[in-house]
């Protein structure tokens, strides 16, 4: 089965990236071509399954109604960008030589760290697949505390806030984020890639299982899998619910359904929430709010203002749900009326696909927080 997707691979290095290399001067510096290949089919496998599956899901069984989707236009420009730009770039002309330059670049890093999962538990080196799955369960446990952080650290929210700020989440939206945000998150996983022995390749699979998740996860579906693998998997309405509209009358509520791929996190650590019906999705903070409003450079510049404005001061650096002032410093929930922030932020049509079929949903799937 893989040996066709070897075969494009060798055919892409041969005739696309290591030319590309040579003409900038590059051979040498930015790791293996074939690798740089495979980074780069992987994420047009990715735009792919987004484009020909996950976006027709959306026309089929649509969460809620929209009039138009200009305000995912920019979600989906953003997705070219990032991982058919910025994100090999990145990884390959930047990361990859500083790597090399420390003495990285092994296939097997397992085989020296000594806290690789293969030289703790050597039996699993003999079977891949097994692995892989506690490789992902390792990165998938991870990236739900690091993205709860996202929530509670002011100045990183000011960051992440970015985006949660679209009031229209399709199956575009899981790239849209800060620039900064992304590179944070990705040194926070690579790092835990690197100690825990992953090899490249298996980290590019890795990667491309959860960003595929994710892509799903925050489609404009009304698709949950069922009171038992609901409360396993990440589902596109489970995941809804932690891009909710901020509930001034429960504004906790939205606090809720952190994981990426793994729902069993949020049931462990008690952030599951089941059995509310489909909410409008966006902030309920004006200030972010207006992200909806801005194009690429204006985004970004938006929420760098956010986070300079937080990283520099004490509140920036106290957990806790914050909006930000007309200085872009954060003020703590507590102190806010949400009542009147609701009443600031820009009025929106929006309406369910499906009300009943919603009800009738959330009532098998249960009631409340998970515990």
């Amino acid at each position: 089965m893989l040996s066709p997707w070897s075969q494009l691979v060798d055919a892409t290095s041969l005739h696309a990236v290591a030319p590309f290399l040579h003409m900038l001067h590059l051979d040498g510096l930015a790791g293996d071509p074939r690798e740089i290949a495979e980074a780069i089919l992987i994420s047009l496998l990715q735009v792919g399954i987004i484009a020909f599956l996950f976006r027709p899901l959306e026309t089929l069984v649509p969460a809620e109604t929209w009039t138009d989707r200009r305000l995912t236009r920019v979600d989906w420009q953003y997705t070219l960008m990032m991982l058919l730009g910025i994100f090999p770039m990145f990884s390959y002309l930047v990361l990859t030589p500083i790597s090399n330059y420390f003495g990285g670049g092994d296939d097997s890093p397992g085989d020296t760290s000594l806290l690789g999962i293969t030289h703790l538990i050597p039996a699993l080196a003999h079977h891949p697949l097994a692995l892989f799955i506690v490789y992902y369960a390792i990165y998938d446990l991870v990236y739900y505390w690091m993205h709860r952080l996202q929530h509670a650290l002011p100045w990183w929210w000011a960051l992440h806030s970015m985006h949660h700020s679209t009031r229209q989440m399709s199956c575009w939206t899981n790239d849209r984020g800060s620039l900064v945000d992304g590179f944070l998150q990705s040194m926070v996983l690579a790092g835990v890639g690197v100690v825990i022995g992953v090899a490249p390749v298996d980290f590019a699979w890795l990667m491309l299982l959860g960003e595929l998740v994710q892509n799903f996860s925050h489609a404009n579906v009304r698709v949950r899998f069922g009171p038992v693998f609901d409360r396993l998997l990440v589902s596109p309405v489970f995941h809804r619910l932690h891009h909710m509209l901020v509930d001034p009358d429960r504004p906790t509520l939205h606090n809720c359904n952190f994981g990426q791929v793994f729902s069993i996190w949020d049931v462990i650590f008690g952030t599951a929430l089941y059995g509310e019906p489909i909410r409008p999705t966006g902030v309920g903070d004006p200030m972010v709010d207006a992200d909806n409003d801005k194009g690429l450079v204006g985004l970004h510049w938006a929420a760098f203002r956010r986070f300079w404005g937080a990283v520099t001061c004490r509140a920036g650096w106290r957990l806790g749900d914050v909006a930000f002032g007309d200085d872009y410093r954060p003020v703590s929930v507590k102190d806010i009326d949400l009542h009147a922030l609701e009443a600031k932020v820009a009025p929106r049509h929006w309406e369910p696909a499906d009300p009943a079929a919603d009800r009738v949903d959330a009532r098998t799937v249960g009631e409340g927080r998970a515990v």
